[in-house]
């Protein structure tokens, strides 16, 4: 994918993890921006994002490489797989 403002590395990417009843309580990716608040400047459009839990807007992320992203994903399942009884 070229390289745009909005995915400055032209990697597009989108990471998930769902629990049985299909509600994600994992998340990230850079599919679409998310508003982050960006000290005396108001407000700053991000894509590389993660959410939280199921009810998180998103949060930056610092994408760093395509390698990165899934090396944090995965650490956060593993945490998520030993503390979430629902999985």
């Amino acid at each position: 994918m070229p390289a745009s403002d909005a995915i400055p590395h032209g990697v597009r990417y989108s990471l998930t993890l769902h629990i049985p009843r299909g509600l994600r309580i994992l998340g990230y990716d850079n599919a679409h921006a998310v508003q982050m608040k960006s000290g005396y400047s108001g407000r700053k459009l991000t894509y590389a994002h993660k959410h939280r839990s199921a009810n998180d807007p998103g949060v930056r992320y610092e994408f760093k490489d395509a390698y990165q992203p899934l090396d944090d994903f995965f650490a956060d399942v593993d945490k998520a797989l030993k503390t979430d009884k629902e999985i």
